[in-house]
Order: structure tokens, then C-alpha cells, then sequence
């Protein structure tokens, strides 16, 4: 979350970063490289990742280029950033898209949960442990939808349907913020 690999370089332009941000996919390139990937496509249509071909929805730039916003080629930068996530990053997604973001939302999640430095609104917070605490609850009870000691490992099915549920739920709770924090709106930059 905190930015690119060390030693790694963006794999558009092959060199080190500049202004850096990560895709849905997890893919980190520069932030202008990336909206020039755009703009040589359809612009009104999500870009694809060049690495992995997914449609990018959502690009997240590093709280070091947030902090460099001063010089006017990052502002510049983060201003594309914002218009691209304002026009793709707030529309409704498929159940395979959501699935397939789960590894980057959660992982970002748990990262901004751990830091002390960040701060995720409270009520995202309580909405996330209450969502956490129930499916455990739920899975761990002996009462069941698909009971196991019935239908043996097939009971199983209603627990991991009840994890994926909460995962996807919390996953789009956490999407909603960062879309807030990075899609340049100004009524919520609280988030």
C-alpha cells in the first residue's frame, strides 16, 4: 500500500516511477503513463491492464505522491487520477469483477486497519468488525442453513457462501471509500 516494489520499474515506460499508482489488479505503474494507456484507447471506456488485461475501475496513487501535490506536474498527475476514477470508478461492477478485486481491496483494508497513521472513518470500521463478527458467529454455530451433520462436507457450502458474502460486502465498503478519497469529490474529502 505504501507504494511499488523497491526495484521494480513501471512497465509501461521501463523506468523508475514517477508518481506512482496501483491498479485493481494490483499492478502498480506511473500515474501518467497509465492515463496515456487510456487516452491512446477509448476514452469512454475503462483502460485495460497492460500487464494482466483486466479493465482498471479504480487507480489508488501513494500517499507520497498525495504529499507532493505542491509540484505541478504530480498535481497534474493526481488530477487525471481523479477524473479517471470519477468516471469508472463509482459504476456497478460484475460478481467476477468484485471477485477478482477482493485480493487488492482486502489486502489494502487490512493494511489501513493495522496502520496507526491512517485513519478509516469509524463508521466504515464498525460496519467492517460487525460484518467480521457475524459471519464468524454464523460460522461457528451449530445452526446452519445446509446443516453438516446432515449432508457431511456439502454443509460446508452455506459457511463458505456465508464468508464470501461478508468478504464481497466488506471488499465494496472499502472500495466506496477509496473511490471517495480518490475521485477528487469535494464534498468528501473527510474520507
Amino acid at each position: 500500500m505504501n507504494g511499488p516494489p523497491e526495484n521494480d520499474l513501471c512497465s509501461i515506460c521501463h523506468s523508475h516511477f514517477t508518481a506512482p499508482c496501483q491498479a485493481n489488479c494490483s499492478h502498480w505503474f506511473c500515474g501518467n503513463c497509465i492515463m496515456l494507456v487510456w487516452r491512446h484507447g477509448s476514452t469512454l471506456q475503462p483502460c485495460k491492464c497492460p500487464l494482466c488485461r483486466r479493465p482498471i475501475s479504480l487507480l489508488v496513487p501513494t500517499e507520497d505522491t498525495i504529499r507532493n501535490r505542491s509540484d505541478s506536474a504530480v498535481s497534474e498527475v493526481l488530477a487525471n487520477l481523479e477524473t479517471y476514477n470519477r468516471y469508472f470508478g463509482g459504476r456497478s461492477t460484475s460478481l467476477f469483477q468484485r471477485m477478482q478485486d477482493l485480493p487488492f481491496l482486502l489486502r489494502r483494508l487490512l493494511r489501513e486497519m493495522m496502520d496507526p497513521q491512517r485513519t478509516l472513518p469509524l463508521v466504515i470500521r464498525v460496519r467492517v468488525y460487525i460484518a467480521m463478527i457475524l459471519s464468524v458467529v454464523y460460522i461457528v454455530s451449530p445452526i446452519d442453513i445446509i446443516p453438516e451433520g446432515v449432508l457431511g462436507v456439502v454443509g460446508l457450502l452455506d459457511d463458505l457462501l456465508i464468508a464470501l458474502i461478508c468478504f464481497l460486502h466488506v471488499a465494496a465498503l472499502y472500495r466506496s471509500v477509496l473511490y471517495f478519497r480518490h475521485a477528487g469529490s469535494l464534498t468528501n474529502k473527510c474520507f
